[in-house]
């Protein structure tokens, strides 16, 4: 990453993380395809919903012949921690239109954030709306058109977790962090990592109480809070 916000480089540096969409998109797909659904409705599923958990709850619940009502309600539940993802990255584009700040929040993920947390390392802590509106428009199509081939491929793959294809996301978002931690030195190297070793055990601990619709929101919010609370206190 270099401390360029055009966008040349944001495809340069949104590139890296589509292998990770890739893999969980194929998936899905294939999931998908698997639960009875035509690869059309596949498509339009990541198109609307555009969110990797929820598209998975939402296959699920319809198998299980949820209520309609049921279903929109924990993909609501699922996707809230976008809300916290969107406030956080709101304040870099206070001076941009709202409807530009109505697109970047849109088409925002998980993975888009933190690779702009990560930018902000190089770019004195500025982003622009051509380097994040790139970022969120590979991604996004880059899952739509993942998703589709998973589904034609459903009728030749069984089981998508026999190619480790579940795991891609995760391995992404690992070398986000190694990323993050590496380029950060605005903050103490022993203050990050402890909140990372706290936040896995808190989701490890949460595995078991926490329904998993809620564990991202509350591992994040307890996160967060336990971070801002040793910094002050210790660093």
């Amino acid at each position: 990453m270099d401390a360029s916000l055009d966008i040349r480089t944001g495809v340069k540096e949104t590139m890296p993380t589509v292998f990770g969409y890739i893999g969980i998109a194929l998936a899905f797909g294939i999931v998908g395809k698997a639960a009875g659904l035509s690869p059309l409705i596949v498509l339009l599923m990541s198109m609307f919903i555009y969110s990797g958990t929820a598209q998975f709850v939402v296959v699920s619940m319809f198998i299980s012949h949820s209520p309609l009502l049921s279903i929109v309600l924990s993909t609501l539940l699922i996707s809230s921690r976008m809300i916290l993802i969107s406030v956080t990255v709101a304040p870099y584009f206070k001076n941009d239109s709202l409807w530009k700040n109505i697109l970047l929040g849109t088409f925002l993920t998980d993975e888009s954030f933190a690779l702009g947390m990560n930018k902000l390392n190089f770019t004195n802590h500025t982003l622009s709306f051509q380097w994040l509106n790139t970022a969120n428009v590979i991604s996004f199509l880059t899952w739509c058109f993942w998703s589709f081939v998973g589904a034609i491929m459903g009728n030749f793959v069984g089981n998508p977790e026999a190619l480790g294809l579940d795991f891609a996301i995760v391995g992404m978002f690992i070398g986000l962090l190694y990323m993050q931690v590496i380029a950060d030195r605005s903050l103490n190297r022993k203050l990050q990592l402890i909140v990372i070793a706290f936040t896995l055990f808190l989701t490890y601990i949460g595995f078991i109480f926490i329904p998993s619709s809620l564990l991202i929101l509350v591992v994040t919010l307890i996160g967060c809070g336990f971070g801002v609370v040793i910094k002050r206190a210790y660093f």
